[in-house]
Parts: C-alpha cells; structure tokens; sequence
C-alpha cells in the first residue's frame, strides 16, 4: 500500500506511535521517495539559534585548526617527518568529516521545523562518506601509534622502517579499509525496505537512526555494524593500547629528562585524542539497537560532530613544541619587523 510511509510520517509528526508495519503482508512494504532528517526542529526556535550561535565558531575553528595543522605539515621543512605525515592526513580526513556532516546540521538550526527532505541518494551518500571518513580516521590513529611504537622502541631501525613508501601504503590502506567498509554497510542498509517511513530522528543520516525505519529481519545488518565496529574500533583500539604501554616502559627506562618529557607529551597528546574519539565512537555504536535512545544519541552526536575534531587541532598544537616552532617560524616569514625581532634575540 502506497500510503502506509505518509501514514507513518503522519503518525510521528504528531508524536503518536503509529502500527507496526513491520507485520504487515511484505508485498505491501514501499520505501520513502525522501528521507526527511529531523535534527532539533522540535525544539523551540530561541534555543535553536542560540545552539547555532554557538556551534558555528566551533565549526569554523575546527575547519581553520586542521588547515593550519595541515598546511603546516606540508610547508614546513622540519615536519617532514612520518608523525606530522599522519598528523598532516589525520587531519585531512578531519576537514573533509566536518565538511560532510557539520553544515547540514547548522542549517538545520535556521529552518522551520518539520526537518530536511533529502532524496535516498543522498542520504546513502552521506553515510557511506560519514562511515568512510570516520572509519579511516580509526585507522589512521592506529597507524600513528605503530609510527611512535618504532619511532621510541627501534630508533636504530627506525629510519629504514617507517620509509616514505611505507608512510605512503599505511595512509591508502587506511582509506581503503574505510572505504570498503562504507560500502558494504551502505549498500546492506539501504537494501531493507523502509515501512516506517522516512523520519531520520537524528542530525544526519546516521546508521542507526535509519536502520530502525527499516522492515523485516534486521539481524544481518546489525550483524554487519557489529563486526565494522570490532575492526574500526576494538582490534586499532588494542594495538594503540598495546603500543603506548610499550613506549611509556621504554620512555621511563631509557633517556635524560628532556627526552622523557617531550616523548611522554607526544605520547599523552595521542593518547589523549584516541580515547576521545574512540570513547565516543564506541558509546554510539558498540550497541544494540534495541538499548539505544536516539533522542540521546542525538544529542551525543553534537559532541563527536562539533566537540572533539576541535579539539585535535588543539591538542597536537598547545601541546607540541615543533609544531609551535613551525607556525612561527612561517609567521616570521611573512612579517619582516618578527624577523629582525628574532635575529636580535
């Protein structure tokens, strides 16, 4: 029956539990001409613009926090070093991320409510580049973890280790394994017929709130976002885990003070932004879908969009000397009266 989504939309709109459809003869079952992305449009429109008054200088920052973070690692001749070579990508995908997810979201804050009518094209789209990105970025911080475990641990073998090939491969492998699993959660979500119409409860089109408007046996594709979780997150998580502890016995045998402490706050910055961006990652989407509360995952997704991609630009700047050096030495650059300054001192 053709009606049954616009019923079901009907039903939501006004905060009534509608039929379950899903028991409905399967012939029957249709799938939403669009998805309509609610975000916060329930919410009264004076909270609404102050949130957006509030989240667009964290976006903007983010967005120039990163590309300082990058321009840097590709103009400054000393941060031509694996580490700021990951940092550089890491930060890359963090552009591209916040680009994919955050100014949707804004504009959500300025529309009437009722929410955001995208087609399903668009919708996969922005899932598949949502889970490739933040799939990538789980891989990468992995990847920087191995740089720092041989960096620290092997010195000796270090520059005949991590060679620009090697840096090279880890980055692609990276995005490819992202990539593919993008593709194959995607492509298995949207899949299912959606009988419960087309009201995504969340900010974008994120898998689970859409996976709940699906029909039918749903215990494959949660299946599926089970074992991508246990890739992207658990099995980087242990080797970041294991790597660090590694190199923190090492750092505290080895070395003088100096050398401790700047290898110790290397490793604190990285350990600092793997627990934040698995932690997140982790309580949204380790769970079933039965346990979830997409009202709260809504509102956690405002800290993992908005939240923590600032505070990496944060964390690998305030806290690293070289890349401190670097942005003043190319301040330096620009402004002749800094120069001169410098040369005095």
């Amino acid at each position: 029956m053709v009606l049954q989504p616009y019923f079901s939309l009907l039903y939501r709109s006004h905060g009534i539990e509608g039929p379950n459809l899903s028991h409905w003869p399967e012939p029957n079952w249709t799938s939403p001409q669009e998805f309509v992305i609610l975000g916060f449009s329930g919410w009264p429109p004076g909270l609404r613009m102050l949130l957006f008054s509030l989240l667009l200088p964290l976006y903007l920052a983010t967005l120039a926090g990163n590309l300082l973070i990058l321009g840097l690692a590709l103009v400054e001749p000393t941060l031509h070093t694996p580490m700021y070579f990951f940092l550089g990508g890491l930060s890359a995908v963090e552009v591209a991320y916040t680009l994919v997810l955050t100014p949707r979201m804004l504009a959500g804050f300025l529309l009437p409510p009722g929410g955001q009518a995208v087609a399903p094209s668009t919708c996969a789209a922005q899932m598949g580049l949502f889970v490739a990105l933040g799939g990538s970025e789980c891989l990468l911080l992995a990847a920087m973890a191995l740089d720092r475990y041989l960096a620290i641990c092997h010195p000796l073998y270090y520059p005949q280790l991590m060679t620009t090939g090697l840096c090279w491969g880890l980055l692609a492998s990276c995005c490819l394994g992202g990539s593919v699993l993008a593709i194959g959660l995607t492509t298995a979500i949207f899949q299912l017929p959606f009988c419960h119409g087309g009201l995504v409860n969340h900010v974008f089109c994120d898998l689970p709130a859409v996976l709940v408007l699906a029909c039918g046996n749903r215990n494959l594709q949660e299946n599926v976002l089970l074992v991508a979780c246990m890739l992207l997150l658990v099995l980087p998580l242990i080797l970041i885990l294991l790597s660090y502890t590694r190199v923190l016995v090492v750092i505290l045998g080895v070395g003088d003070s100096a050398g401790r402490r700047k290898a110790f706050n290397t490793v604190a910055s990285h350990l600092t932004v793997a627990v934040l961006h698995y932690g997140c990652a982790t309580a949204m989407y380790a769970r079933p879908l039965s346990s979830r509360s997409l009202e709260e995952d809504k509102l956690v997704s405002l800290i993992y969009i908005n939240l923590t991609p600032l505070l990496y630009p944060a964390i690998y700047t305030l806290r690293n000397r070289d890349m401190q050096g670097a942005l003043q030495r190319v301040i330096s650059q620009r402004t002749p009266g800094v120069v001169q300054q410098a040369d005095l001192v």
